[in-house]
C-alpha cells in the first residue's frame, strides 16, 4: 500500500483549492443567511456573514406565493429537462454518424460545422427563423433553440472514436443494424460523456436569459431567469403579490428587499446545483466499463 506523504507542493495546491472554494461557497452561504433571516433582524448581518439572524422562511414564502414564480419555475424545468434530453439524443446520434468510416463527404461536413460554430448567426436572423416557424412565445422555441452545440458534438465524437472497432464488428456479425448499434452499444458505453455534455446542456438551458426574454413575451410563458432579472435588477415588485396576508399572519411589519432578492436567487440556483452530486459520482467509472478489451 502506497504511503501518502504531505509535501509542500500538495500543501500549496490544497491551500489554493480551498481558497478558490471559499470564494464561491461563502457568497452562496451569505445569500442563504440573508434569505433565512427574519426581516426585522436582517440589518444585523454585516459583510459576508453566513449565519442567519432570526430564523424565518417568510422570504421564500413571499416569493413562492406568487403564481407567476411557480409558473416560471415549471417552465424553466420543462425547457431544461426536455431540451437537454433532445439535445443529448441528437448530439449523440449526429456524433455516431460522423464517426462512421464509411461516411461520404465527412471532411466537407466537418468544415461546414466548424464554420457554423465560429460564425454564429445574429439575433435578427434567429428571431426571423423562430417567427417563420410560428414558435414565438412558445416554450418549444427555447427547447429547440440550439439543440446541437457543435463544440459538444466534437467532444462526443472524440469519445465515440475510442469505442473499439472489434465491438462494433462483433455486433454487425450478429446482425445488428445502425439503430441497434447506437441504442445497445454506443449509448451504454457513452454514459460518462453523455452525463458530461448533458450537464453542459442543462446548465446552458437553465441559465438562458437573453434569448428567453426575446422569444417569450407573455407572463404565462416566462422563465425563472427572466423573472429573476426583473425582480433583482429592475426591482420589479410583482413577486410581492399576496405578501400582505403573509406578513399579517407572521406578525411582520415590513419585508427587506435584499432578503427577498437573496431568496429569489437561491430558488433559481438550487435545482441546477442538485445535478452535480448526482452526476459526479459516475465520473469515477471508466467509459468502457463492462466492454471488451483490445
Amino acid at each position: 500500500m502506497l504511503e501518502r506523504r504531505l509535501t509542500v507542493p500538495k500543501l500549496l495546491i490544497g491551500l489554493v483549492l480551498t481558497l478558490v472554494t471559499l470564494t464561491m461557497f461563502v457568497p452562496i452561504m451569505n445569500l442563504l443567511a440573508r434569505a433565512l433571516s427574519h426581516p426585522a433582524k436582517v440589518y444585523l448581518l454585516h459583510g459576508y456573514e453566513v449565519w442567519p439572524r432570526g430564523f424565518s422562511f417568510i422570504n421564500f414564502q413571499v416569493v413562492l406565493s406568487n403564481p407567476i414564480v411557480g409558473r416560471a419555475l415549471l417552465n424553466s424545468v420543462f425547457i431544461t429537462v426536455v431540451g437537454t434530453c433532445l439535445s443529448i439524443f441528437f448530439t449523440t446520434i449526429a456524433a455516431y454518424v460522423l464517426t462512421r468510416k464509411t461516411l461520404a463527404f465527412k471532411t466537407p461536413i466537418m468544415i461546414f460545422l466548424i464554420i457554423i460554430m465560429i460564425f454564429e448567426p445574429g439575433i435578427v436572423q434567429e428571431y426571423m427563423v423562430i417567427k417563420d416557424l410560428h414558435l414565438l412565445d412558445s416554450l418549444w422555441a427555447m427547447v429547440l433553440y440550439r439543440m446541437i452545440n457543435v463544440y459538444y458534438l466534437i467532444i462526443m465524437m472524440r469519445f465515440l472514436e475510442e469505442i473499439p472497432d472489434s465491438l462494433i464488428e462483433a455486433a454487425k456479425i450478429d446482425g445488428a443494424g445502425h439503430m441497434t448499434l447506437f441504442m445497445r452499444i454506443v449509448m451504454p458505453l457513452s454514459r460518462i460523456p453523455l452525463l458530461t455534455i448533458g450537464m453542459f446542456y442543462a446548465i446552458a438551458k437553465w441559465n438562458e436569459f437573453f434569448k428567453s426574454s426575446i422569444f417569450l413575451s407573455s407572463r404565462e410563458n416566462t422563465v425563472l431567469q427572466v423573472l429573476l432579472r426583473q425582480f433583482v435588477v429592475e426591482r420589479d415588485t410583482t413577486a410581492l403579490v399576496g405578501a400582505a396576508d403573509l406578513l399579517k399572519n407572521n406578525n411582520i411589519a415590513q419585508l427587506d428587499f435584499s432578503s427577498l432578492k437573496a431568496a429569489t436567487i437561491i430558488i433559481a440556483m438550487v435545482p441546477i446545483l442538485m445535478l452535480y452530486p448526482i452526476i459526479l459520482k459516475y465520473y469515477t467509472k471508466g467509459v468502457m466499463d463492462g466492454g471488451v478489451k483490445e
